[in-house]
C-alpha cells in the first residue's frame, strides 16, 4: 500500500512564498501519476497539478506560472513550489497518486491514494 504525508505548510503574505513536500512510502510503479489538490474554507477539492513518471506536468490555469510540481524517485518525495501566493490561494492542500497514467491529463479527485494535507494560509 502506498502512505503519503505531507509538509511546508504555514501562513505568507500575499506575494510569497512556500514549498510542500509530500514523503512517499511504500511501493509506487513508474507508471504511477502524482498530483496535488487543495480545498478552500467552504468549497470544494480541486486538482492543481499533475506530474508523471517521466517528468510531465500539467497545470490548472489559475495556478499556472506561480506553482511547480516536481518529483524526485529516488528520495520519494513529491514536491510544489508556490510563488507569488495571494489569498486564493488559501487552503487545505493535499498529494496523491494514482496508478493510472491518464489521470495525469485531468484534474479530477478520485486518486487511489491521499495524504492527511497541510493548511497553507495566505493574507
Amino acid at each position: 500500500d502506498v502512505q503519503l504525508v505531507e509538509s511546508g505548510g504555514g501562513a505568507v503574505q500575499t506575494g510569497g512564498s512556500l514549498k510542500l513536500s509530500c514523503a512517499v512510502s511504500g511501493y509506487l510503479y513508474a507508471q504511477y501519476c502524482m498530483g496535488w489538490s487543495r480545498q478552500a474554507p467552504g468549497g470544494e477539492r480541486e486538482g492543481i497539478a499533475t506530474i508523471t513518471s517521466d517528468g510531465t506536468t500539467r497545470y490548472r490555469d489559475s495556478v499556472k506560472g506561480r506553482f511547480t510540481i516536481s518529483r524526485d524517485n529516488d528520495k520519494n518525495i513529491l514536491y510544489l513550489q508556490m510563488n507569488n501566493l495571494t489569498p486564493e490561494d488559501t487552503g487545505v492542500y493535499y498529494c496523491a497518486a494514482d496508478p493510472k497514467k491518464w489521470l495525469c491529463s485531468w484534474f479530477r479527485t478520485d486518486f487511489a491514494s491521499w495524504g492527511q494535507g497541510t493548511q497553507v494560509t495566505v493574507s
